[in-house]
């Protein structure tokens, strides 16, 4: 399905007025080749973007975006004659030689926090212990520690699922950690007690919401409605930007699960899915090598499974080069150069592109205004194309947000209502540890009163043995050995747990806290 502007092969982005170069389209073989719309704030980043996730929806191919404004949401919505910028709009379609019309596009609305679209989810599992240690910012003692962790999960057949289930294992380790510490190197409690704080930390900014299940279905992000338009899924991100960490953390797990899922495509005529990930410079900021490298290995490698994934930023310098070398598809927005660093950026920015011996780039880059950009875009045989500063096409759907009551009439109409709106408790890591630790208590408690059985006889035998005839001599005081250090451990553990017997787990040997298999 091709619309209003775009052949059946590419997407139409702009085209050219006096002054500017000749019409500028993304083709669609090369959709997943990743790409670049960066730029300023207030030059036009977002209606960029959504005139690119309209083009890839009316070509049939599924869309992911994250709305941190909230400004996306209008994709749902066809655009008016009545919108305050439709005069402009009509101006520049005649310009640019566009027929504009106005559409709807089939939206899937989604929130980590389950407010404004489906809840979507991961479990503690599936994010593993490199994106979480970076979700934590934890050091690399504290990142080998949750590491232990995960591996005693695996071992130990404890699913980590949601936070609890971390918390739980956690304190497990804790009063164990002479022993595990034999077992798979130092476990310290004091960095076990950092990484509590930090997942303390992350249930005050919301992120407990995160995890657990049912968790997403990446397939449900690969749809396409009745008339073989692909859905957009539009995850809220207002709210979510309040914690950048967790937002990049995120949008980085959901790109992992989906180079790991998905199977070898080649290069196919038009992308499976295409994954816009705004507000990028989160994702670098402070990055350790390994993620930024993992990342650089996701870019490199997941076109492969026909994703495209286009990086929005303010200036092309907050993506580390290795990846910058692998977008294809450039929209370049104004950059300002107030300083000596804006100047340099710009020149950088600027030797990027592919040279057009009509003007200056670097000039060009400077003083497009808004809604205008220096474009390039992959060619036959994915030969870069020549920089052209381009006027942007008008969007063919709403420009900003829609009322609530829009959005709620939408989600209550979405193929996936019902499927993630209960989260779901099952069976795994707190659940196991507690069952164990109620199990080994009452087992203790049998034998602390088995004991105390014992004691008793013996002293009413060592009473009657010293019956003079005259009277009792007083007994000695017996100490009993029920009052253990693992009593006292079993007492702390099953408190931390949530027990309410809080009686006793034997401490000391693993075998003993998870029985033999």
């Amino acid at each position: 399905m091709a619309d209003a502007g775009n052949a059946a092969d590419s997407i139409f982005v702009g085209g050219g007025g006096e002054g500017y170069g000749l019409p500028q389209s993304l083709l669609l073989k090369y959709g997943n080749r990743h790409g670049l719309i960066a730029g300023a704030t207030g030059t036009g980043k977002t209606v960029t973007l959504q005139v690119l996730a309209e083009g890839f929806s009316a070509a049939g191919v599924p869309v992911f975006l994250s709305d941190v404004k909230g400004d996306l949401a209008g994709l749902c919505a066809a655009g008016s004659a009545s919108h305050k910028l439709h005069d402009a709009f009509a101006k520049r379609a005649a310009t640019i030689g566009l027929d504009l019309q106005y559409r709807a596009f089939p939206v899937l609305f989604w929130d980590l926090f389950g407010q404004k679209g489906h809840p979507i989810r991961a479990t503690v599992a599936e994010m593993g212990p490199l994106l979480l240690s970076r979700l934590l910012e934890l050091s690399d003692p504290q990142e080998g520690v949750l590491n232990v962790a995960f591996r005693l999960s695996d071992e130990e057949e404890l699913p980590l699922l949601d936070l609890k289930d971390l918390q739980a294992l956690l304190t497990f380790l804790a009063e164990n950690a002479e022993e595990i510490s034999g077992r798979y190197g130092l476990v310290s409690k004091e960095s076990v007690g950092a990484i509590q704080r930090r997942l303390l930390v992350l249930e005050n900014q919301g992120g407990a919401e995160l995890f657990g299940e049912p968790a997403l279905e990446l397939s449900d992000l690969m749809l396409t409605d009745a008339s073989g338009a692909g859905r957009i899924s539009i995850l809220a991100g207002d709210r979510l930007m309040n914690s950048p960490r967790l937002y990049a953390t995120f949008l980085l797990w959901l790109l992992s699960e989906l180079f790991e899922t998905l199977p070898e495509v080649g290069d196919p005529d038009k992308p499976k899915l295409v994954f816009f990930f705004d507000e990028a410079h989160l994702l670098f900021e402070d990055a350790p090598k390994a993620l930024v490298a993992k990342v650089e290995q996701v870019a490199r490698l997941i076109r492969s499974k026909g994703v495209g994934v286009y990086f929005i930023t303010q200036n092309p310098a907050d993506v580390p080069e290795d990846i910058l070398g692998q977008l294809g598809n450039r929209v370049q927005h104004a950059l300002r150069a107030f300083t000596a660093k804006d100047q340099k950026d710009l020149r950088l920015a600027a030797e990027t592109y592919r040279p057009n011996p009509r003007f200056q780039i670097e000039e060009a880059i400077r003083d497009v205004g808004t809604g205008e950009a220096v474009t390039s875009f992959l060619e036959a045989k994915g030969i870069p194309g020549i920089a052209e500063r381009t006027l942007v096409r008008p969007p063919s759907s709403q420009l900003g947000p829609v009322d609530e009551a829009v959005r709620a009439q939408l989600i209550a109409a979405s193929p996936l209502k019902g499927k993630y709106d209960i989260a779901i408790d099952r069976d795994s890591a707190y659940e196991r540890l507690r069952a164990k630790a109620e199990k080994a208590a009452r087992e203790a408690s049998d034998a602390e009163a088995e004991e105390q059985r014992k004691v008793d006889a013996d002293r009413e035998f060592e009473r009657a043995r010293r019956y003079d005839g005259k009277g009792y001599e007083a007994p000695k005081k017996t100490s009993s050995r029920s009052d253990s250090i693992g009593t006292a451990f079993a007492k702390s553990f099953a408190r931390q747990l949530g027990t309410k017997s809080g009686q006793a787990i034997i401490r000391g040997v693993l075998g003993s806290i998870f029985g033999k298999r």
